[in-house]
């Protein structure tokens, strides 16, 4: 009957409140059900999904209950001031009255929309927080240098979070907290300038690359060929054909040795590092596959180990720029010369191009521009320049971040020896143990990779299986390749 007084019980739940916190809290629930059923039954489970499903929809889910509980407690507390047990008014449904039907249905309609809303919200919600332009524009402005190095990556088409975030609870809350860290730089404007690396607390090897790499399989020599261009004024080309020597890691699928020798399972490397960026090296330890534990050392290095970080060697202490890649003016300027993005035949365009890219500018809008009017000064015809400083200018765009002080220079690269110690880190003669003076065994030119040709382009044909020595263009040297070479000229 429309006139009855609800129970004790329920009374106190029928107001709007109540009944809008009712709402939220059966949404929630969908939206929990949804994505949790989602979860069970994705093929790769989306690192984001823990936010979602068992964070943000149970926060919903508690706020409408709260909203039940506020409700009830508000009509009671109306009740005692008035002294008038329907004070605010029973809400009741009288499905004899026309109004009360009406007013029914439209109820129902909006909360079948309400929750189709959010079913559609709750898996849009999901997609774009996994996808690579969340992470890399929408939340992350700061980010602008990796996810343009990201996007002309090997890995461009594998998601960031599949390297960032990880899946379980640990790397969940790990990833979260650290976001949280990152948010409130953002809003603050307090942030690294560049982002500093390596990241502290980034997911081990064994949980990203080794998921699709597999650094024990036998890969053997691996041919490659370098092309580059002197800085005179023919930009005569000189370029190395070398075999690498990755060789394997695993005796079941071929014999272990090589470069990846250092991940062998068998055989454990440890090492300190007493700088940030992990490039002074003082102290290794190798434990074989017998158990025989070896200590290497810097005769300087006389400090107590127990005092300092032991880290074990993994893929990221060579591939330590696998993704977020800068290319070095050198470089960059040598592939786009390769490719004809830049016509080697200009004269000492490659001298030019390279000090242009080198210099320090204060915002990308003044490189560009300083770019422009010091190649057009170089080369005043328009047919020429015109190609050229439209090619230096995308060179910049792609590596060279001068808001966030990021390029070549702040990140060092461990792949190989030219621009930054790399492998001589270790593997410099100076390491010994202690008690034999026995060394860490040097990286001579022929320890990981045999250069087969080098030279001109017709001495490229002059192929040496055997390998050859390494001829230095120009006057030869002894220095190591990074004595000299910094990515400029």
């Amino acid at each position: 009957m429309p006139n009855q007084i609800p129970s004790r019980r329920t009374r106190h739940l029928r107001n709007w409140l109540t009944y809008a916190g009712g709402v939220v809290a059966l949404g929630s629930f969908f939206a929990f059900v949804l994505l949790f059923v989602i979860d069970v039954l994705a093929r790769i489970s989306n690192p984001y999904m823990g936010i979602l499903a068992y964070v943000v929809a149970p926060g919903f889910l508690f706020l409408g209950l709260g909203m039940v509980g506020l409700g009830a407690w508000w009509q009671r507390r109306s009740e005692k001031r008035s002294g008038i047990a329907d004070s605010l008014g029973f809400l009741s449904v009288d499905l004899s009255r026309p109004t009360d039907r009406k007013r029914l249905r439209w109820f129902v309609v909006g909360s079948v929309i309400f929750l189709l809303c959010t079913a559609i919200g709750s898996y849009q919600t999901y997609h774009v927080s996994e996808s690579v332009s969340f992470c890399g524009q929408t939340c992350h402005v700061p980010m602008k240098p990796e996810f343009t190095a990201y996007q002309n990556s090997p890995h461009a088409r594998v998601a960031c979070v599949e390297c960032h975030v990880g899946h379980g609870a640990e790397a969940f809350v790990a990833a979260k907290m650290n976001g949280v860290h990152q948010l409130i730089g953002v809003m603050t404007g307090e942030y690294d300038h560049p982002i500093k690396t390596p990241i502290k607390n980034l997911r081990p090897a064994s949980e990203t690359c080794e998921q699709c790499h597999w650094p024990q399989k036998f890969s053997g020599n691996i041919d490659r060929t370098y092309n580059s261009f002197l800085a005179d004024a023919t930009n005569t080309p000189y370029a190395v054909r070398i075999s690498l020597h990755v060789g394997g890691a695993d005796p079941a699928h071929g014999p272990v040795g090589g470069i990846h020798w250092h991940v062998n399972p068998d055989n454990k490397i440890e090492y300190i590092a007493t700088d940030d960026r992990r490039q002074v090296i003082p102290w290794v330890r190798v434990t074989d596959a017998k158990g025989t534990v070896t200590e290497y050392r810097l005769p300087s290095f006389t400090n107590d180990i127990a005092k300092h970080e032991i880290r074990s060697m993994d893929c990221m202490d060579c591939h330590n720029r696998p993704s977020h890649r800068y290319r070095s003016p050198n470089d960059a300027v040598n592939y786009a010369m390769s490719i004809g993005k830049i016509d080697p035949t200009t004269p000492w365009v490659k001298s030019n191009a390279v000090a242009v890219l080198v210099k320090k500018y204060a915002t990308e809008d003044d490189a560009l521009e300083n770019i422009s009017t010091t190649l057009r000064a170089k080369y005043p015809d328009a047919a020429v320049s015109g190609k050229l400083i439209a090619e230096v200018q995308n060179i910049y765009r792609q590596n060279f971040f001068p808001e966030m002080k990021a390029d070549w220079r702040a990140y060092p690269e461990n792949i190989g020896h030219k621009d930054w110690p790399g492998c001589f880190r270790c593997h410099d003669e100076r390491h010994r143990v202690l008690e034999t003076k026995k060394k860490i065994p040097a990286s001579d030119c022929k320890s990981c990779h045999t250069i087969l040709s080098q030279g001109c382009p017709a001495e490229l044909h002059q192929i040496s299986p055997r390998g050859q020595e390494f001829k230095h263009p120009g006057d030869p040297v002894d220095d190591k390749c990074n004595d000299c070479h910094n990515g400029g000229l």
